[in-house]
């Protein structure tokens, strides 16, 4: 797979209370990705970018949300993520300082 290519699949890590809590306890990452990226392509990504070995990757597509506007109903776009299992040992460090 392309460096390109490694770029449009991982578009940035999903940030809530629950994907906290999964890094925490079981070592489980949360990405948005793009809609078009299979499980295959998805853990080549992140295999090659943060230089990790993962063991399990599970996809899930998540619906728009119906919006009310000023202008009537409007739809959020729809949207996919991937839950990340590393294997044993494994970590992926966001902070950027490369220690």
């Amino acid at each position: 797979m392309n460096q390109e290519r490694v770029f449009k699949v991982l578009l940035g890590p999903h940030v809530s209370e629950k994907a906290t809590m999964l890094a925490d306890s079981k070592g489980q990452f949360v990405f948005k990705v793009a809609t078009d990226a299979t499980k295959l392509e998805i853990k080549k990504a992140v295999e090659s970018l943060f230089n990790v070995k993962v063991a399990k990757v599970s996809t899930l597509n998540v619906q728009g949300k119906t919006k009310r506007t000023a202008r009537g109903l409007g739809k959020r776009n729809d949207w996919k993520k991937a839950y990340i299992a590393l294997q044993p040992g494994q970590d992926i460090d966001f902070s950027g300082s490369a220690e």
